[in-house]
Order: structure tokens, then sequence, then C-alpha cells
């Protein structure tokens, strides 16, 4: 199964390694920055990067060719519809919350917010709705007493995160499709970024 690799910062990094790591090809990488830490890491593993046009949007020529699934990981960039096109089963991407509640950039500060005493994680479908697409995997976690942002991401949801990509590639290479359920749009609550 070839993947084009969207991301960036440390989540990207480890994605990447996650990924070596389940008998899937990178056929490239994506990232917004020449500069990015998974630019470096892919470059340093023989992987080929390709940098966006435009920082806030990936397009079908930024996708490698014959992709068989587009990974977002710590991506802030739309994928296009037409680079959805390019890649035989779309694209999924993990986001840090129990779709479909906190959807938005600062889901687990909202987490924290609003008090949730469970949080969790969701590999979805990308879509037009920002993580608005169809879920394909989900598990939840609780969240400790006085965690703060930072420390319920790196003490459950990162880790969790790599769990749920590793567990819906595993998925992928052996059924050739993906999970897709539509989420319940009365559940919907925004996580927009705090001031």
């Amino acid at each position: 199964m070839r993947i084009t690799l969207v991301g960036s910062r440390h989540f990207g990094v480890i994605t990447l390694e996650t990924l070596r790591n389940h008998q899937v090809e990178i056929a490239r990488v994506v990232v917004a920055e020449a500069e990015d830490r998974l630019a470096a890491a892919a470059v340093a593993a023989g992987i080929p990067v390709t940098v966006q046009a435009n920082p806030k949007m990936v397009v079908a020529s930024e996708i490698a060719e014959g992709t068989d699934l587009i990974i977002t990981a710590h991506s802030h960039a739309r994928i296009g519809r037409d680079a959805l096109a390019a890649s035989k089963m779309g694209g999924i991407g993990y986001h840090p919350s129990l779709l479909p509640r906190h959807r938005g950039i600062a889901a687990v500060e909202w987490t924290i917010r609003e008090g949730d005493p469970i949080a969790g994680g969701t590999i979805y479908h990308l879509a037009d709705t920002m993580d608005g697409g169809a879920i394909a995997l989900q598990e939840w976690c609780f969240v400790k007493k006085g965690e703060t942002a930072r420390e319920l991401w790196e003490r459950a949801l990162a880790p969790l995160g790599q769990k749920l990509l590793g567990d819906i590639v595993d998925y992928a290479l052996k059924n050739h499709s993906l999970p897709a359920i539509p989420q319940d749009e009365q559940f919907a609550t925004k996580a927009p970024k705090l001031v």
C-alpha cells in the first residue's frame, strides 16, 4: 500500500515512524514548510518530500502517483477534493477528540476547558467539513483530575493517535477499504483556537 503523508512537527515524525513499522510504502511526504522536522526525517529516511505551494491547501499534483491512502498528521492544510480523488481510498486524519465533539484546532484545550471526564481520539475520513468526515475508528480514555491539555496530549492522546493509525493501516491492508460511520451532527461542537 502506497501512502502520501501530509503533516508537520513531532506528531508528523512519530506518524512517519509508525507507518514505517506497518509494511506500507511511504511514497511521499508533503509539508507546508521546507524546514519542518517532518521534512528532515523524511529526507533522512530517503523519502521524497514536496513542499505545498499553498500552506493552507494540498492539491492533486502534490500527492504521489499511485497513492492508495493519504494520511494527515498535524496538518492544518485542507486536502482538496482533487487531491482526495488522486488517492484510491481517499484520505484520513487523526483528531484528538471523540468526534463529533470538539471539532477544530483546539480540541484538547476544549476537552480540559469543558471539564470532560472522558476524552479520546478519532480516525476520520477527510471531507469538506472540517473534522466532519465519517468515522473510521475511535477510542476513548479518561482525563485525570487537574491535568493540563499538554499533559493529556502527551500522556494519552498522542500515543492513542499512533495506536489508532497503526490499527487502521492494518485494517486497510487486510480489507482494501476503510470503515465509514457518519458523524451525528446533533452532537457536534466546535473547538476554535483559544486566545
